[in-house]
């Protein structure tokens, strides 16, 4: 009885999980944010998710890098009203 019970509980499908994060940005980030308290005192950790996200899911590596790379584009212009 337990057994089928833990069978049960081991083969739940994600699919609604997932879904619901893509489909609230609120509810990915707070989950990013937990996810990185776990990992925030073993450094390797960070890495180590950075590369599964890079080998599984290639289309939400491919929305942090460009996230990446706005945000650095944004510190190093300068503003509009910069005197030039």
């Amino acid at each position: 009885m337990k057994t089928e019970a833990l069978q049960k509980k081991e083969s739940i499908n994600f699919e609604q999980f997932y879904q619901t994060l893509e489909d609230d940005p609120t509810l990915l980030e707070e989950s990013i944010e937990i996810l990185l308290e776990m990992v925030n005192f073993e450094k390797k950790s960070v890495k180590k998710i950075a590369l599964f996200i890079k080998e599984n899911s290639r289309n939400l590596y491919n929305e942090i890098s460009e996230l990446s790379k706005s945000s650095q584009n944004k510190g190093n212009t300068s503003s509009c009203c910069g005197g030039h």
